[in-house]
């Protein structure tokens, strides 16, 4: 039966996903930088969004299982720290560092399907929190499925904000890797934490906060190199 209390549910699921999408909304923005053109990476998001769709759903009646899936994190926290220092590492100038890094063939598709393949694993790896979360706070399928939906909704407009401004300043680059470099350490705390070998937990508000501070930090810093650069 539905109660009005399904829809409160479903409320509080999508602002939790907006809030946990912050960190996963600025990866997804990196990662289709490289495509050549604003419509190319408009289409990777919206293609890979509606993987995502499908993985939910799947996901979310199979959300038991889950938990077996830790192992995610830790290939996760690997990429997004192997982007990093991809990103900052070697002799390049600043100018360099911050152009787009060109998307190329993976596992023989094309650069673009290959780019969408990679939007989709990166949700992954952010999905299980919460689908978990959201099984937690409902019994019913159908309230955590269509909050889930929702909340990628809310993603999928808050990425392509993140990429608009990314695009208009080239030297927030910069901020957003470090920033992944944050939510990769993040995920290997995760994952060590989950299986025991260490007892911090970082509070999802103190990394949503911290994250906050980078971007705003790294937001005025661009908008001044811009302004620096026009004279």
């Amino acid at each position: 039966m539905i109660h009005p209390a399904d829809f409160i549910t479903i409320a509080l699921l999508v602002a939790l996903e907006g809030m946990l999408s912050v960190d996963n909304a600025m990866v997804l923005a990196v990662l289709v930088l490289g495509l050549p053109q604003h419509r190319q990476r408009r289409n990777a998001l919206r293609y890979g969004m509606a993987g995502a769709f499908v993985f939910r759903g799947v996901a979310t009646t199979l959300a038991i299982y889950l938990i077996r899936l830790l192992w995610v994190k830790l290939v996760g926290a690997s990429y997004l720290l192997y982007l990093v220092y991809r990103h900052f590492g070697g002799d390049q100038t600043a100018e360099e560092r911050r152009a787009p890094r060109e998307a190329k063939a993976w596992i023989g598709l094309p650069p673009f399907w290959a780019t969408v393949v990679k939007v989709e694993l990166t949700d992954l790896v952010f999905a299980i929190d919460s689908i978990l979360v959201g099984v937690a706070m409902s019994p019913k399928i159908w309230v955590v499925i269509t909050g889930g939906f929702l909340g990628i909704v809310m993603m999928r407009l808050l990425i392509g904000q993140l990429l608009t401004i990314v695009e208009r300043y080239p030297p927030l680059v910069d901020g957003a890797f470090v920033i992944i470099s944050w939510v990769g350490a993040k995920l290997l705390v995760e994952f060590l934490h989950a299986r025991g070998y260490i007892g911090l937990e970082i509070p999802t508000w103190f990394s949503l906060v911290l994250i906050v501070i980078i971007f705003s930090v790294a937001f005025v810093y661009a908008i001044r190199q811009e302004r620096s650069s026009r004279r």
